[in-house]
């Protein structure tokens, strides 16, 4: 259960940083940065190891908390999570598209590892293969936000390679045996866990 709720924080976590680049068009560059790295470590051995060590996602376990608490700050923010954990379902079962994404990631690995995981041309990829790939998925996660910001092409790069992480994230916590009923029937052990 503590593994499952590591890989939920960073599923949280990459979720509010699309709600704060949505709504500001700026992210917070730790968190932004192991979410992105994330997405680059395939065959990690542990969640601690995908993310980078647990301390990389104490801010999702403070928002996990919070919600657990009834004391989130953002209703969208459990919406956004459910529809990526849906689209988890479906891209898991869509071969396809599930190895189009990775032989993409491994494509970009190497610019990545030359310019850095938050760098715009990177953005600019993750967020091109997003939008090749699991954007045809249904359902449609849907960003809101402000208009101004979703507007830019730079700031939607920026959202779809976020997403990709989130999606890695839910990807990570399914494979460690969670699902949508640990939320009904074991929400006293993730709170003990988290």
């Amino acid at each position: 259960m503590e593994q499952r709720v590591l890989a939920l924080a960073g599923l949280a976590q990459a979720l509010k940083q699309v709600r704060r680049i949505a709504e500001t068009g700026q992210a917070d560059a730790t968190v932004l940065s192991t979410a992105l790295d994330s997405v680059f470590r395939i065959d990690a051995e542990s969640p601690e190891a995908v993310y980078g060590g647990r301390e990389a996602v104490v801010p999702g376990l403070m928002l996990l908390r919070d919600y657990f608490g009834n004391q989130g700050s953002d209703p969208l923010l459990p919406k956004l999570a459910l529809s990526v954990i849906q689209l988890e379902r479906r891209f898991v079962a869509d071969r396809v598209i599930s190895a189009e994404v990775h032989d993409g990631i491994l494509d970009i690995r190497p610019k990545a590892d030359e310019l850095g995981h938050t760098h715009p041309e990177v953005l600019a990829a993750l967020g091109t293969l997003y939008a090749d790939t699991v954007s045809h998925l249904r359902p449609k996660v849907m960003v809101q936000g402000n208009p101004h910001y979703l507007g830019q092409a730079d700031v939607v790069a920026e959202i779809r390679a976020v997403l990709l992480a989130a999606l890695r994230s839910a990807v990570l916590w399914r494979q460690l045996g969670g699902s949508l009923w640990d939320f009904l029937l074991a929400r006293r052990r993730m709170i003990e866990a988290l």
